[in-house]
């Protein structure tokens, strides 16, 4: 059985794992592993906002950045998806992926002033990028087969790992909680430029996407799935959207993944911005609407058993302040980390 965390990011341990050396989980997972000459990664999400029908303005945009993605110096991987948000608008999102630095940084500047630009009216957009080193962040598949979101940039999967299965486990997967706590430091604030809001967040900000794909189940497991464990999942994704901020969660966006025609897929995650991955522990281990949350989703394993088909991923990522870019044009004031900018209503 393999460390989650590979050898070249291991070092001598300050801070203990929550599981002693000879823990064994109890049912296999695996990470993404990248080549080790990968140090860092960008993860970039470019969205547009709007209210009823979408305007022109939509296609068009999303057609532009689709050309920007394919060229030169372009992600080596991108997805698209959806949802509507707690004010009611309909966004859409497309998040691109880079194990290059200077090949993101030579693509951005065009690509920046395109999406939130003085020329870019009509809807809401928004851009929110990270670029952590790899030993900020760690990824988690229930599977083999078929990776999602930034481990389709790496170079493979693990084999079976040590580290899940118990409450913690997300934390010990990232190299950096072997000798950092990684706990927050300062609060949101508010930049403008121009038309243009910027927010300069804080050290040890947390990223979590946490997606589901039901596209490989049967009828039977997709109806046990649709009907006793999405709707038990949406409560608590809609929790987070409506009143997260309460406990530590900036913004939640629970998306339909699209496909490449823009129709709806047999796939969705949810995507979060939290104060630290403290606050994302705390709601995970003991908050009511994630013990529901993980109640049914262990109801729904335990009756199908090693038959499942359902596959689980997430990716969290712990971002220093300076690996973080925040910018918002047009967009309601509750949209991303606005929400956690005290004084946005009043700029």
């Amino acid at each position: 059985m393999e460390s989650a965390i590979p050898p070249h990011l291991k070092t001598d341990r300050s801070r203990h794992r929550r599981v002693p050396d000879d823990y064994s989980p109890p049912y296999p997972s695996f990470v993404a592993r990248h080549k080790p000459t990968v140090t860092r990664v960008v993860m970039a999400y470019f969205g547009l906002q709007y209210r009823g029908e979408p305007p022109a303005a939509v296609a068009s945009a999303l057609g532009e950045i689709a050309r920007r993605f394919t060229g030169a110096n372009g992600p080596s991987h991108w997805d698209r998806a959806q949802y509507v948000d707690q004010a009611g608008f309909s966004n859409v999102v497309s998040v691109a992926y880079w194990d290059d630095v200077a090949k993101f940084d030579a693509w951005f500047g065009p690509a920046r002033e395109a999406w939130t630009g003085d020329g870019a009216t009509g809807i809401g957009r928004y851009i929110e990028v990270l670029r952590p080193s790899v030993a900020r962040y760690e990824t988690l598949f229930s599977s083999l087969g078929r990776a999602e979101g930034v481990a389709v940039i790496a170079d493979g999967m693990s084999g079976a790992v040590q580290e899940h299965a118990y409450w913690g486990g997300m934390r010990d997967r990232i190299a950096l909680s072997q000798t950092d706590e990684m706990a927050p430091g300062g609060k949101p604030a508010l930049v403008r430029d121009g038309g243009r809001l910027r927010v300069n967040a804080h050290a040890n900000l947390c990223l979590i996407r946490s997606g589901q794909d039901w596209s490989d189940t049967d009828a039977a497991e997709r109806k046990l799935y649709l009907e006793e464990v999405e709707p038990v999942l949406r409560e608590g994704m809609e929790f987070l959207r409506d009143e997260g901020l309460g406990i530590g969660c900036y913004a939640n966006r629970y998306m339909r993944v699209l496909g490449a025609d823009g129709t709806p897929t047999e796939k969705s995650y949810g995507q979060s911005w939290w104060k630290s991955l403290a606050a994302l522990e705390r709601w995970a281990e003991s908050h009511p609407t994630h013990v529901k949350i993980f109640g049914a989703a262990m109801k729904y394993l335990s009756t199908l058993g090693p038959a499942a088909k359902l596959r689980l991923y997430h990716e969290v990522t712990v971002a220093a302040a300076d690996e973080q870019f925040f910018e918002y044009r047009d967009c309601h004031p509750a949209t991303g980390m606005l929400a956690g900018v005290e004084a946005v209503a009043a700029v």
